[in-house]
């Protein structure tokens, strides 16, 4: 009986210590801006232009003069574009892959 009870503790014990790893959650996967830029926007926007609308480019003297100066704006207008623009909804591109290609687009379109 006594070998039962250890047994039965040891078990316990290692059940209780494994838990938390199960338990954990992922650590956030980092999101490629670039390769999601490529994905959703390169073809309208190939190396930041624009084939609709020269005036639309996403250099920062156009985002800035169309009233898109951060992560934010960037991502408000994929929501809710102008007329030319496909509309980028958060079930087409989730709020974290929209915010990588914002930060790829500021950071590369100078």
């Amino acid at each position: 009986m006594k070998k039962f009870h250890i047994v039965t503790v040891a078990m316990l014990s290692m059940s209780v210590m494994a838990a938390p790893g199960f338990c954990e959650t992922k650590k956030a996967e980092k999101i490629d801006g670039k390769a999601k830029f490529e994905q959703h926007c390169a073809s309208c926007h190939p190396k930041g232009g624009n084939i609709v609308n020269a005036q639309k480019s996403l250099n920062k003297k156009a985002l800035a003069a169309n009233g898109i100066k951060s992560e934010k704006d960037v991502v408000a207008k994929m929501r809710n574009p102008g007329p030319g623009m496909t509309k980028f909804d958060a079930k087409a591109v989730p709020d974290k892959e929209a915010t990588a290609i914002a930060k790829y687009i500021l950071t590369t379109f100078k």
